[in-house]
């Protein structure tokens, strides 16, 4: 399903729906990210989707990894909280959701790099590599998170 992401642009749809989702930092042994290229959005992410009844936040974490990349994590921390009510996504089918996601910090437990039919591209990055991809700002924000080493999550 194709989206479109609205970030503090005055003209966005109003959301009609909010669902938990998830992203997560996994990162190799030379400490470069693990980054998907989106189908919907054409967008480089972190990995992460929308939690599904009966799982908890952390199992979602942990099931929209391996879904989108083929790499199975174990969640270690708490990265932030991003609510952003100015950062919404249109879907094709008329859902406007606002954004409420939980980023992780992981542990890489291995696995076989893998695509999915939500992922065109799966790859580690350098972080000096990350200016040269087409990242959405609410996902840098996460990701410069991470690399801050912040001493409390982000509570936004």
């Amino acid at each position: 399903m194709a989206r479109i992401d609205y970030f503090n642009d005055p003209n966005a749809p109003k959301a009609n729906s909010v669902v938990p989702s998830v992203t997560a930092v996994v990162t190799d042994d030379e400490q470069r990210i693990l980054l998907v290229h989106k189908t919907d959005n054409d967008l480089w992410a972190l990995p992460g989707g929308g939690m599904d009844l009966g799982e908890s936040i952390t199992d979602a974490a942990v099931r929209e990894t391996k879904e989108e990349t083929g790499v199975d994590i174990e969640v270690t921390g708490l990265i932030g909280v991003y609510t952003n009510p100015r950062h919404v996504l249109a879907y094709d089918d008329g859902e406007v959701r606002q954004q409420f996601s939980l980023c992780f910090t992981t542990r890489n437990l291995g696995g076989e790099l893998s695509t999915s039919s939500e992922t065109k591209e799966v790859k580690w990055v350098a972080p000096t590599d990350l200016d040269s991809l087409n990242i959405h700002p609410s996902m840098r924000l996460r990701i410069d998170h991470y690399l801050e080493h912040r001493p409390a999550p982000y509570l936004g």
